[in-house]
């Protein structure tokens, strides 16, 4: 297996999504009962989650695009309010904000650094993570969201287009993600390489199985550093 970079997902595979989510509404909805208590009495959680549902339903133009969800949303919540469009963007900073406060697993941080020591690293997310205001943008060459080419994962053409920002043949690249659908599925329709990064130990009900299955990023980050340790034994002095 000739493997020159690596491509990872973000959410559940580097962090834990669900709390992050929890956060942001719970967050989100703390501002609106200081700020815009009207909004935050006629949206609380249960209902304002149920509103991005529809909103996405009526806009699936927008399913690669969970930021103009999140705005379509708003612009609904406050439509009957008359409250000026400034409140809506200031609503929605509160969202990036939170949506950025990770805390990532355990393994991620050294193992990142690790794997980074041995091939270049990029990112491909249909979510709306912001590596630069996680701080750890460092350890990638660059960052692909779905927002930015138009299409998500499991498109294969989000994966080509990494493949080709690296210069890189599709088959020459690994991506590692925890989504048997969008990450294996869609990266091994685009040509690439697979790993499974299966931290729960679920069984896998799929099709064709991944070429590789990990329980955590350190284990990948291993078999990559014995792969580049193996190659520079076998390199001539």
């Amino acid at each position: 297996m000739d493997i020159r970079a690596v491509s990872l997902d973000l959410d559940d595979t580097l962090w834990p999504i669900q709390p992050v989510i929890d956060r942001v509404e719970k967050q989100v909805d703390a501002w609106l009962r200081t700020h815009c208590p009207q909004v935050a009495a006629a949206w609380p959680i249960e209902a304002m989650r149920q509103l991005r549902d529809e909103v996405a339903r009526q806009h699936p133009e927008f399913n690669h695009d969970f930021g103009i969800q999140r705005k379509l949303t708003l612009q609904r919540a406050f439509a009957p309010f008359s409250l000026g469009e400034d409140w809506i963007d200031r609503t929605y900073e509160v969202y990036v904000r939170v949506r950025n406060e990770v805390e990532c697993y355990a393994d991620t941080p050294a193992a990142l650094e690790a794997m980074a020591a041995c091939l270049p690293l990029v990112s491909i997310s249909n979510g709306t993570a912001d590596l630069g205001r996680i701080g750890l943008h460092g350890h990638f060459r660059f960052s692909i969201c779905a927002s930015e080419i138009g299409v998500a994962k499991p498109d294969p053409a989000i994966f080509r287009h990494a493949c080709e920002r690296l210069g890189i043949l599709p088959h020459q690249v690994l991506h590692v993600g925890d989504d048997p659908v969008a990450d294996i599925k869609g990266a091994r329709e685009a040509g690439m390489r697979t790993a499974w990064l299966n931290r729960k130990q679920d069984s896998w009900n799929h099709e064709a199985r991944p070429d590789l299955e990990f329980g955590n990023l350190g284990e990948l980050a291993a078999w990559l550093q014995q792969r580049a340790n193996h190659s520079e034994r076998k390199s001539p002095t």
